[in-house]
Parts: structure tokens; sequence; C-alpha cells
């Protein structure tokens, strides 16, 4: 996997152009190549603004043609990037994307690129996704230290940590230890699933605020999707703190 981050100088992407044709010269095993390209594939990829420039295109597409990958496409929006202002003044583009060829496609079944709602950033996000019948892997029970500032946590230590019956302190105290780390997965889970539903419904408001503004970016459309982005960030930071989303 190639990751890109593009100048905003034609010059200085043919530079780059001809770097990524020397490495797939070379590659005789399956490759994706991704990022913020940093130059729209045709004007169709552009909201107002000045005119693409042919050139600059016709560079891009060579490269991508000579190194033989293919465009995965992409769902949700078109646009990638936004310059941040509204009404006459306001730009969208499609500045990222990924390629692939045929041998990445073929390994990796079901490939597919979603362009997330951008957050904290003027570029959507791209969330790669392939191949979704892979087993999990299960991952190992972690204790959260600012669980202990939960005003219920202790009621479930002492809930749990009882016993009524007799053995060796080592088998009583293995015994309290499967106990309870059942107990608090269960009550993580119970506690703080809310997050996450409060998560994946803002996620969708957001997209329909983005796809309003970027029909009709008015004033008034950026400040409700900022309203709305905000409360998705401050939801989404209770989720890195509380570690929900791998919830076991």
């Amino acid at each position: 996997m190639i990751l890109v981050y593009a100048k905003c100088d034609a010059i200085e992407r043919i530079e780059l152009w001809d770097s990524v044709y020397g490495v797939a010269r070379d590659m005789s095993t399956s490759w994706l190549i991704g990022g913020d390209i940093n130059v729209t594939w045709d004007q169709e990829e552009k909201f107002d603004g000045f005119l693409v420039s042919l050139n600059e295109v016709d560079d891009f597409r060579h490269c991508m043609n000579t190194c033989n990958v293919t465009n995965l496409g992409f769902k949700r929006s078109i646009y990638t990037w936004w310059n941040g202002r509204s009404k006459q003044y306001c730009i969208f583009k499609r500045l990222d994307r990924c390629f692939a060829n045929i041998e990445f496609q073929q390994f990796w079944l079901a490939l597919e690129i979603t362009h997330l709602s951008k957050i904290g950033s003027d570029h959507s996000p791209m969330l790669i996704s392939c191949n979704p019948n892979s087993i999990p892997i299960k991952k190992a029970f972690r204790f959260l230290h600012f669980w202990i500032k939960h005003p219920t946590f202790k009621d479930v230590v002492k809930e749990n940590w009882h016993t009524d019956f007799e053995a060796n302190p080592f088998i009583l105290f293995n015994h309290k230890l499967k106990k309870l780390k059942k107990a608090l997965l269960i009550w993580r889970k119970s506690t703080y699933w809310y997050i996450l539903q409060r998560i994946k419904s803002l996620e969708e408001v957001v997209l329909v605020h983005e796809a309003q503004f970027e029909k009709n970016p008015t004033q008034q459309n950026h400040e409700r999707l900022q309203k709305i982005q905000a409360e998705l960030i401050k939801y989404l930071a209770l989720e890195e703190q509380f570690g929900s989303r791998n919830l076991e």
C-alpha cells in the first residue's frame, strides 16, 4: 500500500507521478495507492471556482493508466474537500481517492471506499473496507481507570466480588476475577451503549446536513452543519474515553 500526499504545485506533482511510476514499474504483487491526490479526474469532480487544468488532469490520468491501476470508486458524497467558505465563495472538489491493480482487487473481495463526514478537517476521511466475511479477532479485556469514577462502579464490584463457597485462596481469587470481568463487560455495555447509538444517529444527521450544504452553501446551512458536527465531536470524544466501540 502506498499513501500519497500530493503537493498543490503542478510541477511538484509531476515529480510525484514519476516516482509512483518508478515504484509501479518494479511492482510484481498486489498493491494499492491512495490519499490526497490534490487534483481532480475531470471537471465534474469540482463545484464552482476556476475550471480545472486539462494538462494537470492529463498528467494524473497518464500516470495511473501507465501504472495499470484502476479507480476503486466511492460511496456517499463525490466531494472530499471543501475550502471552508459559503455562498459564492464556496468550492468543493474530489481530491482524495484510491487506486489498485487487478491483483489487489481479486485478493481483497468486496472492496469499498466510503467518504466519511468532514469532522475537524477540510477533507473527508476515506474508509477502506474489504472482505467483510473475515473472522473478527477477539480482543483482550482492558480495565479502564476512569471506570472507578462512575457512581455505579463500586456497586458492581461489591456484588460480584462475593462468593458463596470456600476454597483455596488462589482458586477463590481467580474465581472472583473471572466473575467480575464478566460483570464489568455487561456493565460497560449497558452503561455506555447509548453513546454508540447517539454517534450512529449524529453521523447520519451530519451526512444529511453536509449534502444540504453542498447543494446550497449558505451561511445558515453552514452554521447548522457546524452545530451538529460539534455535537458529534463531543460524543466521539466520549466514545474514545469509554472505549465503547470495541465492546467485547
